[in-house]
């Protein structure tokens, strides 16, 4: 993509007819799906899928939803519906978080989008974890 805008985390549906990728070119990074395409193959242009901010974007496995995470940190699941070559955009709901940030793709979406891979912050109240090493020694005695 050459624009004057930073854009980055270009992602391929899984049918490759659409590119869903965050830019700056409102003034703050939005996730945008664009169609990738010869003359004919899919109609419309760029269509914005967050709706307050957004980054790095994901594809479930079957092209129904696009994942992203917004700007306060919630990962948020947006419906996308594909009619002939056109592309849509249904309801757009946060799923949980915060998700803590990273570099690259920073979690990841199972094929069916039921099970997602994240680091979240620690809560306040969570349990401590007690890690035993060397514990097959213990079971000799």
């Amino acid at each position: 993509m050459r624009t004057p805008f930073r854009e980055s985390y270009q992602q391929f549906s899984p049918n490759g007819k659409w590119v869903a990728y965050q830019s700056n070119e409102s003034g703050r990074n939005e996730i945008y799906v664009t169609p990738f395409h010869g003359p004919g193959e899919t109609e419309g242009g760029k269509r914005q899928i967050s709706i307050a901010g957004g980054v790095v974007p994901r594809w479930r496995q079957d092209g129904k939803e696009l994942f992203y995470v917004a700007p306060d940190q919630r990962l948020m699941a947006a419906e996308i519906i594909i009619k002939g070559n056109a592309l849509d955009v249904g309801e757009v709901r946060p799923l949980f978080g915060p998700v803590m940030d990273g570099v690259g793709f920073y979690y990841d979406v199972s094929a069916d989008g039921q099970r997602i891979l994240a680091r979240r912050a620690a809560e306040d109240n969570a349990e401590p974890v007690t890690v035993v090493q060397n514990w097959t020694a213990r079971l000799k005695k």
